[in-house]
């Protein structure tokens, strides 16, 4: 059974969430990542469609906005409406995509896979829709390779969690990925100027879903 939202979860994280995924030096590296979506994109944890600007319409068929959040659906609108692009809501979790199999050509997560309690359920979901040899898309904070900060990650997430709807500030986002069964292309790792770095130390990259070669005769 899915239990309905808090007030807090409804009406005040959204508006926290998106002021901390759009600051400066989020959008320029949103910036990066997102333009190079094409075909029939499923964007998972859409948010308030803030990437939307980012999007090169005429390499994108139609965009499915996985978004369970009301809150967010809501605040995402001034954003859709400035979009000559096609979007489709999706208002089911992660580990729950409703499309058909094989069938979108791009997978974007932006500080998504932070918060989705299953983790690898969502990641194989993804998998399952997106088309053989199709590109998922991913700029994601996450687990530090520097001690200090990751033990503080370790410490505060517990905490953390509670407050920024579930989110995860000591994820492997690479590890995560690979154990899903995508094989990565290109991987950056980096720290949001002067964001705390408990938060802001950066996965983002592209992977592949593989293409399956039946074994030799």
């Amino acid at each position: 059974m899915v239990m309905p939202m808090s007030f807090y979860e409804d009406r005040i994280l959204p508006h926290i969430i998106d002021r901390a995924c759009s600051m400066g030096q989020v959008m320029k590296l949103r910036s990066q990542v997102v333009p190079h979506a094409k075909g029939v994109v499923l964007e998972v944890g859409m948010g308030s469609a803030i990437n939307m600007e980012f999007y090169n319409a005429n390499n994108v068929d139609m965009v499915y906005g996985l978004e369970p959040s009301e809150g967010m659906r809501r605040k995402a609108q001034p954003n859709l409406a400035k979009t000559p692009i096609k979007v489709e809501w999706l208002d089911l979790p992660g580990e729950k995509i409703p499309l058909d199999d094989n069938s979108v050509d791009t997978v974007l997560l932006t500080f998504t896979l932070c918060t989705i309690p299953d983790w690898n359920a969502a990641l194989q979901q993804m998998r399952r829709v997106l088309k053989p040899g199709g590109e998922l898309l991913f700029l994601e904070h996450g687990e530090s390779p520097h001690d200090d900060t990751r033990k503080w990650q370790n410490r505060i997430t517990p905490g953390w969690k509670k407050l920024a709807g579930g989110c995860h500030l000591n994820r492997h986002i690479a590890d995560l990925i690979r154990h899903a069964g995508f094989e990565i292309q290109e991987l950056e790792n980096l720290y949001i100027p002067k964001a705390p770095k408990i938060a802001g130390y950066i996965y983002k990259g592209r992977a592949i879903n593989p293409v399956e070669t039946s074994p030799a005769a």
